[in-house]
């Protein structure tokens, strides 16, 4: 029996259109769907098949994907290949190149300043120094925006630093703004006090940026960083002056770039400098990178200079000169106190002067070394120049007569003495004693039998006691003086010169006439530096001073005997010098003054030279003030004063007995008839 059959299911059709057609009734005439076939199994519906009269979507076929492939993988290619030999190039071809760049780039190198050599006294107490100081430097790049944080960052550090280096803030932000700039000095030679402010000022910030980047979870990379993490500073030295102002127109000064301004500071410069030297080392974000190795050139230290100056004589000459260039309103004043044996020179002194630890306070007109720098007329202490060639050229002794009147007619002129007086009967020891011009002019008008003769002889003389030539101390600046060829002197100067105007000097010459009669006749050069020391430790003397006879031992004796009667005859113009217990010899001087601003004569140059003991010279002191214009303006009545307060202290601090002799004074006048 068969197997019974199950029933047919039927499956419905598309849908007829509205007018009853079938699949005829397409616009597109298809074809009609066959029936379903009525044996075998029933076809199972399709999926997803429209059941409305839509008609059915067609399916996308994907393209091959095995040439797009083979096209991106060519491009792979190619970019691998550019790198590859870009790779070849750096590390095989350039290599070196490169290399040295890197170098270039990591290592810095930075200058070791060798430590500057002391300058001292003659008794090796210090008078310039060098202590410990800082440079204080910055990496720009660190101020950038994209390493600081802050916009503004060079300005921010600038306003926080102006205050402590005492600089302009639009200075310091234009410093720390140099573009592609890994390292800037912002001040040289800053004192340790300078740097720990800076450094206690950098540690609050960097505690301040590390608690706004703790307070961002610790994912502070766009928290702000300290404005002055790029402040670091290198190992330097700054120039003092333990005393001050004490002997600072000898000294000078160490300018901003670390050489000598001016003063036995520049004259000296090359051998107080030393040699600097160089570290060179691996660097990162403008940190020294310790492991890295690092390469170093010591420096070598400047050479000690040991000058031939008493601190404590230098002291004395210095308050005595500028209490009396206050007193007097002076424009300024100098004393030199010089070893008449040696030539060296014990004190130089200057008022008004300078403290060369602050030079922002310092007057430029006072910053120099005026009796070196300063020419001026010496007037009567000029005298005993004439008066030597006088006795040398034996045109006359010091007993000679000279009757002096009130006026003397000469060329185109009629001179005076500093006084009215009725005619005066003088020996040439008093015409020296009383200063009288006149006298003098008499007096020298015996070395020729003509006055050009006579002029060409005094001329020699003055060249012989060094005047209008440098003093041989070679400091920077100093002045020769001024002293013409006889042949072009004028009608007035063939007169005035022999007692002191018309010719002109700085204080260590006239200081230096005055030893060499000290010292029997003999012109030592002066000297300001005793030895050096160098950085083995060694002292190494100065060498001699040279030597030069310019008169006779006994023409000397007998000067030093007249110029004792300056000081000791009632008669002289030099009472106020004397010292109890030494026997003085000195000059007073009052000349006119020209002014330096307008070429004229203006005021009065007062001054005092003398040395003791007479018997014994040891100790020359010499003194100047120019334009006093309050009291007296006679050099006897205000730097006889200060030579004996000088002199006094001197011999005292030098331990020179008194005099044991009595002088046998010389005759200051005559009788006539006699």
């Amino acid at each position: 029996m068969p197997p019974e059959q199950p029933p047919r299911r039927r499956v419905p059709g598309p849908a007829r259109s509205g007018n009853g057609g079938g699949p005829q009734g397409s616009s597109q005439g298809s074809a009609q769907r066959p029936a379903p076939r009525r044996s075998g199994r029933p076809r199972r519906p399709v999926q997803g098949r429209q059941r409305s009269g839509a008609r059915a979507p067609h399916r996308i076929r994907l393209g091959n994907h095995r040439p797009r492939l083979r096209l991106v993988s060519l491009g792979l290619t190619l970019v691998m290949l550019v790198f590859v030999v870009r790779l070849l190039q750096v590390q095989a071809v350039d290599a070196s190149a490169y290399t040295a760049k890197a170098e270039k780039n990591r290592f810095t190198s930075v200058t070791l300043a060798a430590e500057r050599g002391e300058i001292t006294d003659r008794a090796g107490v210090a008078l310039a120094t060098s202590v410990d100081a800082h440079d204080i430097t910055a990496d720009p790049k660190m101020f950038t925006p994209e390493d600081s944080n802050v916009a503004d960052a060079p300005e921010q550090a600038a306003a926080l630093l102006a205050p402590i280096l005492d600089k302009e803030p639009e200075t310091l932000a234009k410093q720390l703004s140099v573009p592609k700039s890994r390292f800037t000095v912002l001040a040289h030679r800053q004192t340790p006090q300078v740097w720990n402010q800076i450094s206690d000022l950098k540690s609050v910030l960097a505690e301040k940026a590390e608690k706004a980047r703790t307070a961002k979870g610790g994912k502070g990379g766009d928290a702000p960083a300290s404005v002055l993490a790029g402040v670091f500073q290198e190992p330097s030295s700054k120039r003092v002056y333990p005393n001050g102002d004490l002997a600072a127109g000898i000294l000078g000064y160490v300018n901003s770039a670390g050489h000598g301004g001016g003063g036995v500071e520049s004259m000296l410069d090359k051998q107080l400098s030393g040699q600097d030297g160089e570290i060179t080392y691996a660097h990162s974000g403008g940190r020294r990178v310790p492991t890295a190795g690092s390469h170093e050139t010591p420096a070598v230290p400047g050479t000690d200079i040991e000058l031939t100056i008493d601190r404590d004589i230098q002291w004395a000459a210095q308050r005595a000169i500028s209490d009396q260039v206050t007193e007097s309103r002076a424009d300024r004043g100098y004393v030199i106190v010089q070893n008449t044996r040696t030539g060296e020179v014990l004190a130089m002194a200057n008022a008004p002067g300078f403290d060369p630890n602050d030079l922002s306070q310092a007057d430029e007109s006072g910053m120099g070394n005026a009796a070196l720098q300063d020419a001026f007329e010496p007037g009567s202490t000029s005298k005993v120049m004439s008066m030597a060639a006088v006795l040398e050229e034996k045109a006359a002794v010091p007993g000679t007569h000279v009757t002096v009147p009130n006026r003397l007619h000469r060329g185109d002129r009629l001179f005076k003495d500093d006084v009215d007086h009725p005619t005066w009967y003088l020996t040439l020891n008093g015409v020296l004693a009383k200063s009288s011009n006149i006298g003098t002019i008499l007096a020298t008008g015996q070395l020729g039998k003509t006055q050009a003769q006579a002029n060409r002889v005094l001329h020699s003389y003055l060249r012989k006691f060094g005047i209008g030539s440098p003093t041989g101390l070679g400091y920077p600046g100093e002045t020769q003086g001024i002293l013409a060829d006889p042949k072009d002197w004028s009608t007035s100067q063939q007169y005035t010169i022999p007692f002191g105007q018309g010719l002109s000097v700085n204080a260590m010459q006239a200081a230096s006439v005055y030893s060499t009669i000290a010292n029997g006749g003999v012109r030592i050069e002066p000297t300001l530096v005793r030895g050096t020391q160098g950085p083995d430790g060694r002292f190494t003397p100065a060498t001699a001073p040279k030597k030069t006879r310019v008169v006779s031992e006994k023409t000397a004796k007998t000067l030093s005997t007249m110029l004792e009667s300056v000081v000791g005859n009632e008669a002289g113009t030099g009472t106020k010098a004397r010292i109890p217990g030494y026997r003085v010899a000195g000059k007073t001087g009052t000349a006119n003054r020209v002014d330096p601003e307008t070429g004229r004569y203006k005021g009065y140059t007062a001054s005092f030279a003398g040395f003791a003991p007479a018997d014994n010279p040891q100790i020359t002191v010499y003194c100047a003030i120019q334009n006093p214009t309050k009291g007296s303006y006679f050099g006897g009545q205000i730097c006889g004063p200060i030579y004996k307060e000088v002199m006094e202290f001197a011999l005292k601090s030098l331990q020179v007995p008194p005099t044991g002799k009595k002088s046998d004074p010389l005759p200051v006048e005559f009788k006539p008839g006699e």
